[in-house]
């Protein structure tokens, strides 16, 4: 029996393995990968310290009480009523906040309330003299109310509902968007958990900018597919999370249709094109519990993104600890940001009632 638990580890390691390495192959080949990464990029940066310090790889997920905003069909595994608050420190200004409450909904299922809030202080505005005028800002939220059922025994479902709003044109209307999030979880088998979501259908912003002399467009949010595993051992001690994503985003472009002559002189008459960008992604992401109050993780995102600058490596710990009658959660994440190599401090508080 030993032998076969030694056996089936490095079968289910490497398969895990050769996911990610298939996803960095396939992602690395595709030149247009960042491209692709189109509207909404806040709500994509990920959502709490335990997802960012595991390569946000948790569309499978194993562990109890995941935020919905991973995989709204691992709501079913919410074990009490949660509320959750996460804060980052950014360079450049930046900023990255979020607010959640979960909570189980009968033997079954669970439900979840999300709010995930980025933006930009301290931007120097000035006129076309190069005169400093204003300080500017910028602000961009995501609403998301979601629902999971555990419809067989191994078998739930989610769905996510979520509200965006963008404000980064001054003296513009902020533009709204919506978007919907389906997800499924399959337990395989006591260790092994294979998932799947499909992210921001219907999700665009239409601008109206012709106050303040700009123009109308519609810009599609990239929708995402994401197919996951994750596996457990060492009686649950240590988990190994993969992920690879397929995203697809939708552009427009003018082109010149023909040209005619006038008395005035030549005249182009344009046409708009619709085209695709499409980009391949992978995640992983390990966490090991030495010890009942403390989990060390670490993750790799953006795989096959855009080369080895691209990679987001990251890596973290969570601490659990009762307060009278409450349990209290603290995680944090330290986040290398792809490119600007700027390190990115997340932490996490979570209570629960």
């Amino acid at each position: 029996m030993r032998s076969t638990r030694s056996g089936r580890f490095p079968m289910i390691a490497r398969t895990l393995c050769a996911l990610a390495i298939l996803m960095g192959a396939s992602g690395g080949g595709v030149l247009y990968a960042q491209e692709g990464n189109g509207v909404g990029a806040f709500s994509r940066i990920g959502f709490n310290a335990r997802g960012l310090a595991l390569g946000n790889a948790l569309v499978a997920d194993s562990s109890a009480d995941v935020s919905p905003y991973y995989n709204p069909a691992l709501l079913p595994s919410a074990s009490q009523q949660r509320v959750s608050a996460t804060a980052a420190l950014l360079a450049y200004d930046r900023q990255l906040q979020s607010l959640e409450f979960t909570t189980p909904l009968g033997p079954t299922a669970g439900v979840g309330v999300g709010l995930l809030h980025a933006g930009v202080t301290g931007i120097d505005g000035r006129n076309s003299d190069g005169v400093h005028t204003e300080t500017l800002s910028t602000d961009e939220f995501a609403l998301s109310l979601s629902f999971g059922n555990r419809i067989l025994e191994r078998l739930s479902a989610g769905v996510s509902l979520t509200l965006y709003q963008s404000d980064v044109v001054p003296d513009a209307s902020p533009v709204r968007g919506f978007g919907v999030d389906l997800g499924v979880v399959y337990q395989l088998s006591s260790r092994l958990r294979l998932a799947g979501r499909v992210s921001d259908l219907l999700a665009k912003y239409e601008w109206e900018t012709g106050s303040v002399n700009g123009q109308s467009r519609v810009d599609h949010f990239p929708v995402r597919v994401h197919v996951g595993g994750s596996y457990v051992l060492q009686n649950g001690r240590l988990r190994l999370l993969a992920e690879f994503e397929s995203r697809t985003v939708q552009r427009y472009r003018q082109v010149v249709d023909r040209i005619i002559t006038t008395s005035a002189g030549p005249r182009r008459e344009l046409r708009t094109e619709t085209f695709r960008l499409h980009s391949l992604q992978g995640r992983v992401g390990a966490a090991y519990r030495p010890m009942d109050i403390l989990t060390l993780r670490t993750g790799l995102d953006h795989i096959g993104w855009g080369g080895t600058s691209g990679l987001q490596p990251s890596a973290g710990f969570g601490l659990r600890q009762t307060v009278g009658e409450l349990d209290v959660r603290i995680s944090y994440a330290a986040v290398l940001e792809p490119y600007v190599r700027t390190l990115m401090n997340v932490g996490t508080i979570e209570i629960y009632l």
